[in-house]
């Protein structure tokens, strides 16, 4: 992942709020499912590979392709299809909160993109991963390091929610990042070419730990 803007979608500094979704796992933590750093990375490396975030990844492409086609030549028939896919992939996502969050972070990147000077054709909501790969055709990110992209983002999110909830440290997180790089290589590499309604998603543990969330008594995160 050479790219500089890659680097800049990847920041934590970008204001979209990520920082404060767990996506469930202040349930699991506060409940002892996961206590430590082994479990830690056990649990995200399920994510990748069975979790609905792969979903997401292997939409991707298609949704930058029809982007594209709609900057490029107008076509009503290719936003129709971000549109749809759009809202099928919002679908797939249980929990209220995690459909609000999806909500959230795609608007604030489309908003921040607006303000570089990189608007949609159109007024449109779209959630994340749709914003995603609008931020990646406006800024020419290429369509391995868009998918490999996402995937990281995700882990440093999840990791930087667990060195706030799990007795892991900063450094200890990092260690875990870079770990699991080769799994993320080897995810985007198993998604090439796939179509999402070709996959399922069966991180049932997630799911029920994102709908648990709701009623937290206490809680650090939106999710």
């Amino acid at each position: 992942m050479t790219s500089l803007a890659l680097l800049q979608m990847v920041s934590p500094a970008l204001p979209v709020g990520a920082f404060s979704y767990s996506e469930g796992l202040e349930v699991l933590i506060q409940s002892g499912a996961l206590r430590d750093e082994h479990g830690i990375e056990l649990w995200l490396a399920a994510e990748l590979q069975r979790g609905g975030l792969r979903l997401e990844a292997a939409a991707l492409p298609e949704l930058a392709a029809d982007l594209r086609q709609w900057q490029v030549s107008a076509d009503a028939s290719a936003r129709t299809r971000v549109i749809d896919l759009d809202g099928w992939l919002l679908a797939t996502r249980e929990a209220a909160e995690l459909r609000a969050q999806q909500r959230q972070m795609g608007g604030s990147l489309l908003e921040l993109l607006a303000e570089m000077g990189h608007p949609l054709p159109e007024a449109l909501s779209l959630a994340w991963p749709a914003a995603w790969a609008w931020a990646s055709v406006a800024l020419q990110v290429a369509e391995r390091e868009m998918v490999e992209g996402y995937l990281y983002g995700w882990v440093a999110n999840q990791l930087s929610a667990a060195v706030r909830l799990v007795p892991l440290g900063p450094t200890r997180a990092q260690v875990l990042q870079q770990r699991l790089l080769p799994q993320l290589v080897d995810v985007a590499e198993q998604l090439s070419g796939v179509h999402p309604h070709e996959l399922w998603n069966s991180g049932v543990g997630v799911s029920m730990a994102q709908l648990a969330h709701a009623e937290l008594y206490s809680r650090l995160f939106r999710s």
